[in-house]
């Protein structure tokens, strides 16, 4: 379970900053334009924090059988 957590917060931590590169660049050229770009990477980042934390609970449940 330890292993899961800890690639799962290295995964995490390489897709943020693989999404952060693009939004740093274009959100100050294209200033209010880019909100839907932000909006849709916010909402990817939280969709993967979600499954990342029911897959850590789903390990955690199965590993006490």
């Amino acid at each position: 379970m330890l292993s899961e957590i800890i690639f799962g917060l290295i995964g995490m931590t390489m897709a943020i900053v693989f999404y952060l590169v693009p939004i740093v660049k274009l959100v100050p050229s294209l200033g209010a334009k880019s909100i839907p770009l932000v909006a849709v990477v916010m909402i990817g980042v939280v969709m993967m924090a979600v499954e990342f934390v029911q897959t850590v609970r789903a390990s955690k449940d199965g590993s006490d059988n």
